[in-house]
């Protein structure tokens, strides 16, 4: 049977005591243990590290489009949440009216980022295999 111990070691005063050896609780040792062993988990991991850098690139070249205003204004972003381009039809240029303008290149700025963090996070969940729970917040790997 396998059995694995935690080793605490402490300073006091300056000088180091002995380490002190605990058997792990069961319930964190048959988690570690059961239905797969470490070498394969650690593999498994490494494969999906792979993918998702692989996917992360190609984030790059695929595109999404939102419109603001009932089209007169187009925002196009790549799945890597950069905008790729922006389009204004003439008839919404108004110099006597910037902030409408202004207010719908920010909503389809807005709606465009909103869509490519959306294309971002369902093309990592599919690589990640079920590995990530569904609602993780992948936000601090850029996404």
């Amino acid at each position: 049977s396998v059995r694995l111990w935690s080793v605490s070691v402490a300073k006091s005063y300056g000088n180091w005591l002995p380490a002190v050896a605990t058997p792990l609780p069961t319930p964190l040792l048959s988690t570690m243990t059961d239905g797969m062993n470490m070498a394969d988990m650690f593999g498994k991991i490494a494969d999906m590290q792979k993918k998702m850098a692989e996917t992360q690139e190609h984030l790059g070249s695929k595109l999404v489009t939102a419109e603001a205003g009932g089209g007169m204004v187009k925002v196009t972003a790549n799945g890597l949440q950069r905008i790729t381009s922006i389009s204004i039809e003439k008839e919404v240029v108004d110099p006597d009216d910037v902030e409408l303008l202004e207010d719908l290149v920010m909503a389809g700025i807005n709606k465009a980022l909103e869509d490519a963090s959306g294309l971002a996070k369902q093309e990592m969940a599919k690589v990640a295999g079920g590995l990530i729970p569904p609602g993780t917040d992948l936000s601090r790997f850029g996404l």
